[in-house]
């Protein structure tokens, strides 16, 4: 009896071990299909950024007779298209401007939304909900039906053309999906801990400062890639809001590139990478807060 026993738990024990090892085995290869999915991913996304940087080094002569792939067979690079391109139709001044418009334009309404989240997330009055489902409901607004009014409203108070007016725009843009994201991220901040500090006597803006922007960098930092991406590669509100070729964005100049060097891809790359190195530096110094900051603010709440 005991034999019988012993030889039952010796195959339990067997089918046990088989089970773990078979488990891992799935694990091990599910591990293994998704790095290779994320990598071929990844590849197809880098092949025409790294396409594009390749073409806007190589000659016009090369470019008219074979695609940038042949770079590795006949390895030739020129810095002139970077030199044409950045002398060309103030260039550079559109490429400064770009950063005046972008960075007030990004910082503001992350400031003002993150005030605005607070509220609506961490304190109690009436009609918060209808306020924040408002502001889900601006989301759907097209922007190109609010040019008429904005801009009626910024002669109005002398404002059109200035850098002003294109901050408050962007700004006002910006706010509702600022708002919807820090809201959501901040409500599923423990409701314990600021109790304990309110129980403690520190203020709402005490607790704002001190306890839920330390615990929201990810949440920021994605709402600050979003915007930046979206201020800095914006053209239509330049040119209908700013009205003036001396403040124009770097977008406007690549248009003007589009139309002077229509036929000449060396110079169109070379502008167009110039155009998205900046929001790559800026993604890249920012990634690793990306992931986690846009999945608490799509999954919670």
């Amino acid at each position: 009896m005991s034999l019988e026993v012993s030889s039952y738990q010796q195959g339990s024990d067997h089918q046990v071990a088989s089970s773990r090892r078979s488990a891992s085995s799935r694990r091990a290869w599910g591990r293994a299909l998704r790095t290779i999915i994320m990598l071929t991913l990844a590849l197809i996304w880098f092949i025409p950024a790294f396409g594009l940087f390749i073409t806007s080094l190589r000659p016009q002569s090369d470019i008219a007779t074979s695609g940038w792939w042949r770079i590795f067979a006949v390895p030739r690079f020129t810095f002139e298209n970077y030199s044409i391109v950045l002398g060309s139709h103030n260039f550079s001044t559109n490429f400064l401007n770009s950063f005046i418009i972008t960075i007030p334009s990004t910082i503001l309404p992350i400031a003002l939304g993150a005030l605005a989240a607070y509220a609506l997330a961490c304190m109690n009055f009436r009609g918060r909900n209808f306020v924040f489902f408002s502001v889900i409901a601006i989301l759907v607004l097209p922007l190109q039906t609010t040019w008429v009014p904005v801009l009626r409203m910024q002669s109005r108070f002398h404002m059109t053309g200035s850098w002003i007016s294109i901050w408050l725009a962007h700004t006002a843009y910006g706010l509702p999906f600022a708002i919807f994201l820090l809201r959501t991220f901040f409500a599923e901040l423990p409701k314990e801990l600021l109790e304990a500090a309110r129980i403690d006597g520190h203020s709402e803006f005490s607790i704002f400062c001190k306890i839920v922007i330390p615990l929201s960098v990810p949440a920021i930092a994605s709402l600050g890639i979003f915007q930046f991406v979206w201020v800095w590669n914006d053209l239509m509100n330049a040119l209908v809001l700013l009205q003036n070729p001396k403040k124009f964005p770097l977008t406007v100049a690549l248009q003007g590139l589009l139309g002077q060097y229509g036929s000449e891809w060396n110079l169109l790359a070379s502008g167009a990478f110039v155009s998205m190195s900046i929001p790559l530096v800026v993604f890249f110094l920012l990634q690793r807060y990306f992931v986690r900051g846009l999945t608490a603010g799509a999954v919670k709440g």
